[in-house]
């Protein structure tokens, strides 16, 4: 490739990662936050793959990007269960 496309490609990445771990803060719901985190992991998977490491790619988006919004999406199922299942408060 040429190696002005590789480093416009790297750049969009990056910014691409930078934006979406500002996003993850800054977000105000939590589900977005966690879907800002992936996003996060996912861009730097792909800087991996971009700089000839597929391996650590397929560790990072495995590790960074999947297991944790699995588990942090388990865990807000959890504690903030949805307004349905919830019982409707008395009313006196």
């Amino acid at each position: 490739m040429n190696g002005v496309l590789i480093v416009v490609l790297n750049t969009l990445v990056l910014i691409g990662a930078v934006a979406s771990a500002i996003t993850a803060v800054r977000s105000t719901k939590l589900i977005s936050a966690v879907l800002a985190l992936a996003a996060t992991g996912t861009f730097i998977g792909l800087e991996f793959i971009m700089l000839q490491a597929p391996d650590v790619a397929i560790a990072e988006v495995s590790v960074g990007a999947v297991l944790p919004t699995m588990l942090y999406i388990i865990a807000l199922k959890k504690v903030h269960p949805e307004k349905e299942e919830r019982e409707p408060d008395e009313q006196n």
